[in-house]
This record gives structure tokens, sequence and C-alpha cells, in this order.
């Protein structure tokens, strides 16, 4: 029986008898075509609900597809546009220099260092004092290596909180925590065929650090959030202004990330062994300061350039740029003149002498200028001492109005602009601890 619907012909229902010769009356003919049409109109809705449903899942996997290439886009754009902001912002900011500028032999045998160690992949890690221009350094060996056209990125590890440090490095998901409403692309992949310089590494939390010994053998890590792991290809410039030898032994610094970093060290020497370099600086800074405000200074007086060779900059060449930014707004005429009473630093030079300056450790010169500016302007600050002694009573006095709070927005480390744990070493070193007194009953 010919299985037909709307014309077309869709299969044939076989029917069989061997018992009888009458089984195939007209009524039951008539009952087999009857049977047949229903059979037709089922065969073609489940042939029709077949190519239905095979549509509906082809076009379930195109939407799937999509989505992914979509997601996959979206992820392309937002680190483009990362990439983007942050060289935009790179542009747009003040760095503390434009050249490398010096010839004393100290500067030049660093140079020499790093024209050797720039074309290579090597790990770099630099170290100098507060204000040496270690993240200069950095730019000169990313320009001069064969990852300059892709970016330089820079992460201040002492100015990243511990609970958004991991976020800041490695990125995030959307909803890996609490605030996290949008994903984040992580530096490590930002850097991603480039450089990334981690400033005072020695700052990172210790679990933290696991995490980056892992990137550093690995070359691969997961986002906050996420079991998805990124390859990259990132050179890492580490720097720091402490000891890391020491930071080991204090358990502040796991030995095995010390030894992956410490490939190739480079130390930065201070501008008071570069007391040569003094002229040339003033120079430069100098000329950029007055085209900045406008004012036409074409000569520095020998006194002042005397005074500016002679003191010791614990602060280094950023403080140098300051006390020259600071000078030129200051002058009157085409002759720089600088007065010691209108400078703190350098009315409180003859304490810091080459000699005691060389004897501190790594780190100690940032904190004792900071606290000497600020020292000087204390109205209980004492008139004469050492440099411990003025750093030690200004600690105090902050801690005290601070009720001794070290850490958040009205801690002492906030109003002193340090980090929380330079604080504290700072206060160890100099034996200064909070006394609690005990009310008798």
């Amino acid at each position: 029986m010919p299985v037909v619907h709307q014309g077309k012909f869709g299969g044939i229902l076989y029917l069989e008898n061997n018992l009888t010769t009458d089984a195939f009356t007209a009524d039951r003919i008539r009952i087999m075509h009857i049977l047949s049409s229903q059979a037709a109109i089922s065969l073609t809705n489940a042939r029709l609900y077949a190519e239905m449903k095979q549509e509906v899942a082809l076009r379930r996997r195109a939407e799937e597809e999509l989505r992914a290439a979509l997601a996959e886009v979206e992820t392309l754009k937002n680190r483009l546009r990362a990439e983007n902001i942050y060289l935009q912002e790179e542009i747009r900011r003040e760095h503390n220099f434009e050249e490398i500028v010096g010839s004393s032999p100290a500067l030049l045998d660093l140079l020499g260092q790093v024209e050797r160690v720039a074309p290579t992949d090597s790990t770099v890690l630099i170290y100098g004092e507060t204000g040496t221009g270690k993240e200069l350094i950095a730019r000169a060996i990313h320009a001069r290596s064969a990852r300059k056209d892709r970016p330089l990125v820079k992460v201040n590890c002492g100015a990243i909180s511990a609970g958004l440090v991991e976020s800041e490095l490695f990125g995030h998901v959307k909803g890996a925590f609490t605030g996290a409403i949008t994903a984040r692309t992580g530096r490590f992949e930002l850097a991603n065929g480039g450089t990334l310089f981690l400033d005072e590494v020695s700052e990172l939390p210790l679990e933290t650090q696991v995490k980056l010994l892992r990137v550093l053998q690995e070359q691969e890590f997961e986002p906050v959030g996420s079991s998805r792991t990124l390859r990259v290809d990132v050179r890492i410039i580490a720097a720091s202004n402490r000891d890391l030898a020491q930071a080991v032994a204090a358990g502040q610094l796991r030995a095995d990330l010390y030894y992956r970093l410490n490939v190739f060290p480079l130390t930065i020497p201070p501008l008071r062994e570069r007391q040569s370099d003094i002229p040339q600086l003033v120079t430069f800074f100098l000329t950029r300061f007055a085209k900045r405000i406008g004012k036409k200074i074409d000569k520095v007086a020998q006194d002042t350039m005397d005074l500016l060779a002679s003191y010791s900059w614990p602060g280094n060449i950023r403080e140098l740029q300051n006390v020259l930014q600071r000078a030129a707004v200051l002058s009157t005429g085409p002759v720089l003149k600088l007065e010691r009473v209108l400078f703190p630093t350098l009315s409180a030079s003859p304490s810091l002498s080459p000699s005691a300056m060389s004897a501190e450790p790594p780190g100690t010169h940032a904190v004792a200028q900071e606290v000497a500016v600020q020292a000087d302007h204390a109205s209980s600050a004492p008139g004469s001492g050492t440099l411990e002694d003025v750093e030690r009573h200004h600690i105090l006095s902050v801690l005290e109005k601070s009720a001794w709070v070290i850490e958040g927005p009205r801690g002492a480390a906030k109003i002193l602009n340090l980090h929380p744990n330079t604080l504290r070493s700072r206060m160890k070193k100099l034996g200064i601890h909070r006394r609690v007194t005990r009310q008798k009953p």
C-alpha cells in the first residue's frame, strides 16, 4: 500500500498473508488506505520533527561557536584596550628622567653591563638606593632588547595591597571575589612578548612569591578564580633598594625565588659616588624645569654649584631633581642661587657624610631623607643630634599622633609615605616599641 501525503511519496506499507486466500477483502483494503494516509501524515511529521531537531542542534552549535568567537574577540579587545591605556599612561606620565645623564666611571661601567645583558633574555636584578633611577635602567635594558616593540609593563610591588597583588599580576575572572564585577587582564598577560618590571620585588607576600616562582619556571599561570592555564613569554626585570640576601635570611623572601631573580645582578651607584656627574645633571634638569615654568635661567652661581656638588644626596637623583625644581620656582633672575635655609635636607647635610651614608643598609636613605625633611617642620623635633635620633623622634611623634596604628588610611605608614613593612623594619632597627602600662587593681 503506497504511503502518500500531499502528492509526495513517502514509502510503502507492506502486508502479507499466507494462511487464507480471502484475507484482502474490499473493506480491509479501504481500511488499509485510511491507515496508509495516517501513516503518511505521521511519517511526514516525524521527518519534519527530525529535520527541525537537527536544525535546532546545528543552530545551537553555531550559536555556541559564535559566542566562543565573540568571547575570544572580546578578550583580545580588552587586552588591546588595557595595553593601549597602559601605554598612553606611560607616555603621558612624567618620568624622573628622559635620558641617562653622566660620564662618571661608575655610570659608564653600569651602562657597559646594560649593553651586554640587554640583547639576551636573562632575568635582571637591579639593586640601588631610592632615587637612583632603577626604572630608567630597566627601560634602557628593554629598549636595547629584541622585545623593544612590545610593552615594558611596570608593577610597584610595594604599592599594592596584599589582597589585590595577585589580581594585579595575574588578572581575575568575573565573580572571582567580592567586587570583581568584570574580568581583569593581569600585568603578566599584558606584558606577553615584552618585559615586566617588578619594582621593590621583596615587598611581595610569600604566597604570591610561590606563584611568581611558577611563572618564572614554567611561563604559565591561572588568573584568580579561573582553572584555565595561560602561557606567556615575558622577560623579568626586578629591582630592590634592600639587600635581598638579608631578606632571605629574615624569611621575607623565598630563597628559590631569590636565586631565580639573581641571574644577572646590576648595582646602580648612588649619586654621592657620581659627584662628577652632578654639573651635567644640574644643567639637564634646570633646562627642563625653566622651560616648563616659563623662566629664563642661563647659569648657576658657583657657590650654589659647589654646594650641590659637595652634598651627599641621601635621596640621590630624585632629591636633586626636587631641589632643582624648587629652586627654579623660587628663582627671580637668570642666575640660579640656592640658599641652605630654603632646603632642610641641605641644611642637615653636615651630619650626612658620604662615609656615614655608605654604612647604612640599602633603602635607609629614602627613610632618613623623608624623616629628616618632616622632622625639620615638627615643632617638637630636637635641634641637634644624630640622624637616627632625629628619625627616632619623628617616628615616635607620628606613632603617637596615629595612636600607634601603622597600617590604614590614618596609619603612621601613610603619614610618613612609607610601606608598612619598611616602617616596621625601621622601628625594629631604631628600637622603637610601644610601652603598655597596666593599671594596678
